[in-house]
C-alpha cells in the first residue's frame, strides 16, 4: 500500500456506559469479577515478547479485601532492566521503519479490543487491583485509555502533515524521526489509562520503550500488555518490567542511549530524576526529553455570587471520587463567610449519604486507598488536624485497615490559610477548607496563587467581571482551569491535561503537544536543478 495516501477512521471520544441494574454490561462485569476472583493470575515481566520470571514472587491483594489473593507477580532486578534496554534497542530499527499507518493500526486495534471484547476484564481488573468503583474505572481504564490510543493517532497525522513551504525547483520536507535511543516510561497506580498512555504515546511515534509499572498497578498493567500483543505489537517495542524505581534508575539513567522519560508520579521523585539526569548529561548520546506530570494541591475558590449547592457538589465529587487519589482532586477550598453555612450543610448531607466499602458492591461511592503506606500517610494528616489548635475535623476523620485500607471522606476546617493540609499534597480523601471574609476576595486570590503546585483549579462565580478578574490573577495557578465545574475529569481531545510549577512540564497528555516531545525533526531539502557554476549574478561586470 505504498501508493496509497491513507486517512484514518473518524476519531470520537469513547461513550461511557451506565451499568444500570440488569444491563448487559453490568451482568458481564459481575461475571468477570467472579471469574477473576476464582483464580490466581501469574504475572511475569515481558521482555522482547518473552515471559520473564524470577525467584522473587510477590502476592497481589485488593486494597479493599486484604485477605483475598488475586495472583502473583515476579519481581526483577538490574539484570532484567538491562535485558529490557537491549530488547528496546534491538527492536528499534525495524519499528522505526514500519509505515506509520501500520503502527497506528496496532493502537487503533488495541482501543477497539479494550472497548469491545476486553471491556469487562479491563474494568474488573482495575476495580479489583486499584479499588475503583465501576464509574471511576469505566471513565479511566476503558474510555480515557481508548481516547488516548485513538486521538494520539489523529495527532500523529497532524504532525506528519505539517510540512514546510517549497520554492521553485526546490522540494522541502520535514521528517519526524523518533528519538535516538530508548524511552523510559515510569507509570503511576491511580490511572490505568495513564499507565497505558505513557509507554504507548512514544511507541506510536516510532520509539521503543522500557516500561516500569507501579507495583500497585501491575494487575491491570499485565492486561494492557496482553492486549497490545494481541493487537500486533512486535516484540521488544514495549518491555514491561517489575523492579524498584531506584534499581531501574541506576541502570537507565547511566545508559548512553537513554533518550527520554515519560513520567507521572510525585514531585519529589521527578525532581530527583531531573537532577540525576542533569548530572549524567555527558554520558548521553543526546539531550534526553523529560516529560513529567507530578503533584497537585488543587484548589476550589468560590465567590459570594456562586450557588452554594453547586459548590458543595463540586467539593463532594472533586475531593472524594476515587478516594481523592487523583492528581487533580480538589484538596483545598476557599469559601466566603457569607455562604459557608449553606455549603457546610449541603456538603455534610452529601458525606452522610456516601457509602464506603468494596467496589464489588455497586452502591459504594467510596472504596479503599491503594496501600498501607498511603493509608498511614493520610492517617497522620488526620491525626495532626485532630490535635492542632489551627484546625479541626469537620466531617469524617475515622479510618481502619483491618480488612482493607479504608479512610472516611474527611473535611478539615483550617483556621489559618497556611495550615499544613492547605499546602501539602496528601493524595487521599481529605479536603481542607478555609473560610475567608467576603471583603478579602483579592487577598484570597493571591493566597490561592501562592501555592507551589499548579495542576488544576476551579472557580465558582456568576459575576462575569469576577470571573475575568480571577481567571487573570490565577492564570499561572493551574494548567487545567475550570469555571463553575469541579477540577477533575479532563477528557482527551477536549481538556488536554498537565500543569506547571511543581506539577510538571505541562506537556499536555491528550493533545498533539505531548507527541511532539517524542520526535526529533529533520529538515530535508531536495534541489531539482542544482547549480553547476559557483559564480553569482552580482559578480558580473557592469
Amino acid at each position: 500500500m505504498s501508493n496509497t495516501i491513507l486517512s484514518i477512521p473518524e476519531i470520537k471520544n469513547e461513550p461511557i456506559l451506565t451499568y444500570l441494574p440488569g444491563s448487559k454490561e453490568k451482568l458481564e462485569l459481575k461475571a468477570e469479577i467472579a471469574r477473576l476472583k476464582s483464580s490466581k493470575k501469574e504475572i511475569a515481566m515481558v521482555i522482547n515478547g518473552n515471559r520473564i520470571i524470577t525467584r522473587n514472587k510477590k502476592s497481589i491483594h485488593p486494597p479493599h479485601e486484604l485477605r483475598h489473593t488475586l495472583g502473583y507477580f515476579y519481581k526483577g532486578g538490574k539484570d532484567q532492566v538491562k535485558l529490557a534496554i537491549d530488547a528496546s534497542l534491538a527492536a528499534k530499527e525495524s519499528w522505526e521503519k514500519m509505515a506509520w499507518s501500520d503502527r497506528a493500526a496496532i493502537f487503533l486495534k488495541a482501543a477497539d479490543l479494550i472497548s469491545g471484547p476486553y471491556r469487562a476484564r479491563t474494568n474488573a481488573m482495575t476495580m479489583l487491583g486499584q479499588s475503583k468503583n465501576i464509574y471511576q474505572s469505566e471513565i479511566d481504564a476503558v474510555c480515557e485509555f481508548c481516547d488516548f490510543l485513538r486521538f494520539n493517532v489523529k495527532f500523529l497525522t497532524e504532525i506528519y502533515s505539517n510540512q514546510p513551504e517549497s520554492s521553485p525547483l526546490i522540494w522541502n520536507q520535514m521528517e519526524y524521526r523518533p528519538l535516538e535511543g530508548f524511552i523510559f516510561a515510569l507509570t503511576p497506580f491511580n490511572f490505568t489509562s495513564i499507565a497505558g498512555n505513557l509507554p504507548c504515546a512514544p511507541a506510536l511515534m516510532g520509539n521503543t520503550v522500557v516500561w516500569k509499572a507501579a507495583e500497585t498497578q501491575i494487575y491491570s498493567a499485565s492486561l494492557i500488555m496482553e492486549i497490545l500483543e494481541e493487537a500486533g505489537l512486535p516484540k521488544g517495542v514495549i518491555n514491561l518490567i517489575f523492579v524498584d524505581g531506584a534499581v531501574a534508575g541506576d541502570v537507565i539513567f547511566n545508559h548512553k542511549d537513554f533518550a527520554g522519560i515519560h513520567f507521572t508520579g510525585s514531585t519529589g521523585v521527578f525532581r530527583n530524576i531531573w537532577q540525576t539526569i542533569g548530572n549524567n548529561l555527558s554520558k548521553y548520546k543526546s539531550f534526553p526529553r523529560l516529560v513529567g506530570e507530578t503533584g497537585g494541591k488543587d484548589f476550589v475558590i468560590a465567590h459570594h455570587s456562586a450557588d452554594p449547592k453547586i459548590v458543595a457538589t463540586a467539593l463532594s465529587r472533586g475531593a472524594f471520587e476515587f478516594q481523592g487519589q487523583k492528581c487533580s482532586a480538589a484538596s483545598r477550598a476557599y469559601i466566603p463567610k457569607s455562604m459557608w453555612q449553606e455549603v457546610k450543610k449541603f456538603l455534610g448531607e452529601d458525606l452522610k449519604s456516601m457509602k464506603m466499602g468494596s467496589p464489588e458492591k455497586f452502591t459504594n461511592f467510596i472504596n479503599a486507598v491503594i496501600d498501607e503506606k498511603s493509608f498511614d500517610k493520610i492517617a497522620k494528616y488526620i491525626d495532626q488536624a485532630k490535635k492542632s489548635i489551627d484546625a479541626s475535623i469537620l466531617f469524617g476523620g475515622r479510618y481502619d485497615k483491618t480488612e482493607g485500607y479504608f479512610i472516611e471522606p474527611t473535611v478539615i476546617l483550617a483556621k489559618t490559610p497556611n495550615y499544613v493540609s492547605m499546602c501539602e499534597e496528601i493524595f487521599g480523601p481529605v479536603l481542607t477548607i478555609y473560610v475567608y471574609a467576603d471583603n478579602k476576595w483579592d487577598e484570597t486570590l493571591a493566597l490561592v496563587d501562592s501555592n507551589s503546585y499548579a495542576l488544576t483549579g476551579a472557580l465558582f462565580a456568576k459575576d462575569r467581571e469576577v470571573i475575568q478578574q480571577a481567571s487573570h490573577t490565577l492564570r499561572n495557578a493551574a494548567g487545567n482551569y475550570y469555571i463553575n465545574d469541579k477540577p477533575t475529569g479532563a477528557v482527551v481531545g477536549q481538556q488536554p491535561f498537565g500543569g506547571a510549577r511543581a506539577s510538571g512540564t505541562n506537556d499536555k497528555a491528550g493533545s498533539v503537544l505531548n507527541l511532539y516531545r517524542w520526535v526529533s525533526p529533520r529538515t530535508i531539502k531536495e534541489n531539482f536543478a542544482p547549480p553547476s557554476d559557483y559564480r553569482y549574478p552580482f559578480m558580473l561586470e557592469e
